[in-house]
């Protein structure tokens, strides 16, 4: 099986990655994270994936494109539902870049992070494929949360401190009102 795997930040990936090839599946990147703030994190991001992609020669495709403005048109009208846009938006993109390109499936390295709404990646991912007919790849890679953070460790990749967006990025660094 060829398969397109959205990729949010390298440290995400090299389980998934992994995983697949052992499974003999043939695995090629795609990086379009159109949350990711500020722009210097973006590419700090986008750097670390081509490092990584370079050291297991995994082929990426990469959109290098700054979207910040056009996520937040979409989650600043009511914030808390910022995570099904961004599930949707990146998944949406792979799964129509995965049609284009003649994969037979995708995934996302989302399903590798504990941090994240698997039930939602995969209900999207899910309705996707039927509507692109591919087959979305599922598969929980949480159990390698542990040997992945090693792995990117080793590795010596840059290591994120929030989701990406920048209300991930205000929950991690801002003071939390005491009421």
């Amino acid at each position: 099986m060829n398969i397109l795997l959205h990729i949010c930040c390298a440290n995400c990936a090299i389980y998934p990655v992994r995983v697949m090839r052992e499974k003999n599946l043939s695995v090629t990147g795609l990086f379009y994270n159109n949350n990711i703030h500020p722009y210097q994190e973006f590419q700090r991001r986008l750097d670390a994936v081509k490092e990584y992609a370079a050291r297991v020669e995994l082929e990426v495709r990469i959109n290098e494109d700054y979207l910040l403005e056009s996520f937040l048109q979409q989650v600043a009208p009511d914030p808390s539902k910022r995570c099904e846009y961004c599930y949707r938006s990146r998944l949406a993109e792979t799964a129509r870049t995965a049609a284009e390109l003649g994969f037979d499936a995708f995934s996302s390295s989302l399903l590798y992070s504990r941090y994240q709404q698997h039930d939602r990646i995969r209900e999207y991912g899910e309705a996707l494929a039927l509507k692109y007919d591919l087959v979305f790849f599922y598969e929980d890679f949480r159990q390698g949360w542990q040997e992945g953070i090693q792995m990117s460790k080793n590795m010596g990749l840059y290591r994120q401190q929030y989701c990406g967006c920048i209300y991930s990025e205000k929950d991690r660094y801002a003071p939390q009102s005491r009421n």
